[in-house]
């Protein structure tokens, strides 16, 4: 007999537990997703466009190589943030094996390596974690760099060494 009252309670207790609980989620799921306000959609407008025309600024950096004016679209990676940090910069690049010119740079820089496996003429890479190269030939490499980014239309460097200023104009 006291097992037949419990089990009755139980039917009723079930059913009106489970209710509870289902409300309770549906009316924390509903108040978690209420839409913002139209202020703060604005303000986050605002953000986006600021952001986006910082990226911009950020984008392009210009290297002058006897006076030609040389524009390095830069890619978006911690190596390009610390390097355009201390410009403007002055550098005297050496020549290497005929298709690339380089420079060791006062301070390290952090690295996104990877093996690119083919350099176009115009890349902008860092070897290591302080070596400034710009390549002047296209080729194969089975070496790693970390990607600053390309100079389109990048005139003959293979006149032997170059003096080098790059800057934010």
């Amino acid at each position: 007999m006291v097992s037949t009252k419990i089990d009755k309670g139980l039917k009723i207790f079930i059913p009106i537990l489970v209710v509870v609980v289902v409300s309770t989620i549906v009316t924390t799921i509903l108040m978690n997703n209420k839409s913002p306000n139209i202020d703060t959609e604005l303000n986050q407008e605002t953000s986006i466009t600021n952001n986006n025309e910082k990226e911009n600024k950020m984008a392009k950096i210009y290297a002058n190589l006897n006076n030609e004016k040389l524009e390095i679209n830069l890619e978006e990676n911690s190596t390009t943030s610390a390097l355009v940090k201390p410009l403007p910069l002055d550098i005297a690049m050496n020549d290497l094996n005929k298709n690339e010119k380089y420079a060791y740079l006062d301070n390290s820089l952090p690295t996104n390596t990877y093996s690119p496996k083919h350099i176009e003429a115009g890349d902008v890479m860092l070897f290591g974690d302080n070596c400034l190269v710009i390549f002047y030939e296209s080729f194969d490499t089975s070496y790693s760099y970390s990607k600053i980014g390309h100079i389109n239309n990048l005139p003959s460097l293979d006149d032997g060494n170059i003096s080098i200023s790059i800057d934010v104009k």
